[in-house]
């Protein structure tokens, strides 16, 4: 087995050698960015004044066509999506415009004014409204399959992981109770819905103007669903604590940008797909734990199970607050590494 990996590893390169040859950047300098929980890699690849982004999709496991497709939607509509300069779409490599090191989780964690926060979540809501003013494109539909599909991560892989035994009784019911709620979001009108909206996947710009302040780096997941997705995404991230009062204030300023939704029914959404996700999420970070040995993932279950709980007060999420209140013994909630 380590032969293989070995031969796999001195093959890519030698495809990205090659790839980077045909750009012109083979003499480039190459730094090796920090990775996330899929199998894409990334790199920065310098040449004098030039810098660019090499992104490293090795398929089978990753496909970097719906990643295009999105990154084309986006700029053709002049948001901040990476300029793509080259592809290798067999191979899985992309040449990408490099936005520098101003992530928004950068900007987060360092010293910085009170103000500057406001600023940068004030902007990625900004943006968030802006792309729902948009007719969506082709993309998949985040419809009932898909939801409830991601929802059963947390059965499949948190409830073995936390050793807890249900029966198929409990889990028809945990599914029928969430598609009772999945019927709430078919309210509202769909969107572009890009998924991972969060801060370690946005970018701030201060050169740019409005929306386009914000950069957009995670968008290959992109599906038409429901508006209050993203701000979930955005407000209650898995890596960092969003203060309560910001995140009233960042939901208010949505709706003002939006009048025409209606505010009760879009936070009943909220809800629902606060809790959809962060099960999901729940079931995903015990996945790369128990399969792929990324164990660190562990260490944020307990913000998750917080996020799901606070959720869950919402009078309209009483049935899922009951089945997990029933079925998940008060002790295995918000388990860390064991």
């Amino acid at each position: 087995m380590a032969t293989t990996v070995k031969g796999s590893f001195c093959m890519r390169e030698i495809l990205i050698r090659q790839f980077l040859e045909k750009s012109r950047l083979g003499s480039a300098e190459r730094i090796v960015l920090p990775g996330d929980a899929s199998f894409r890699h990334y790199e920065r690849i310098k040449n004098g004044s030039e810098s660019f982004i090499l992104m490293n999709a090795p398929p089978p496991r990753e496909d970097v066509r719906p990643f295009v497709k999105a990154a084309f939607f986006l700029e053709k509509n002049e948001f901040s999506a990476p300029h793509i300069f080259a592809t290798d779409v067999e191979n899985g490599f992309l040449l990408l415009e490099d936005f520098g090191d101003a992530l928004y989780s950068s900007i987060l964690d360092g010293n910085h004014p009170a103000s500057l926060e406001d600023e940068i979540y004030r902007r990625a809501i900004e943006t968030l409204a802006a792309l729902h003013k948009i007719t969506p494109p082709d993309f998949p539909a985040y419809d009932d399959a898909m939801l409830l599909h991601e929802a059963r991560l947390f059965t499949d892989w948190y409830l073995p992981y936390a050793e807890i035994e249900l029966g198929e009784k409990a889990k028809a019911e945990y599914e029928d109770i969430l598609l009772t709620l999945f019927a709430s979001l078919k309210k509202q009108k769909p969107v572009l819905v890009l998924r991972d909206y969060h801060a370690d996947n946005l970018i701030y710009l201060p050169e740019r103007e409005g929306y386009k302040k914000v950069g957009l780096l995670d968008f290959q997941d992109a599906v038409i669903g429901s508006p209050a997705y993203d701000l979930v995404s955005l407000l209650e991230d898995a890596r960092r604590d969003v203060a309560p009062a910001l995140r009233e204030k960042i939901l208010d300023y949505y709706l003002s940008l939006n009048p025409y939704l209606d505010g009760k029914i879009f936070r009943i959404c909220h809800s629902i797909l606060g809790a959809q996700r962060n099960l999901k999420i729940i079931g995903i970070f015990t996945r790369l734990a128990v399969r792929d040995g990324k164990r660190r993932y562990l260490y944020f279950l307990p913000r998750v199970w917080k996020h799901l709980e606070n959720g869950l007060q919402n009078p309209a999420m009483v049935a899922l607050k009951t089945w997990l209140d029933e079925n998940i013994p008060v002790g295995k909630m918000r388990q860390e590494n064991r």
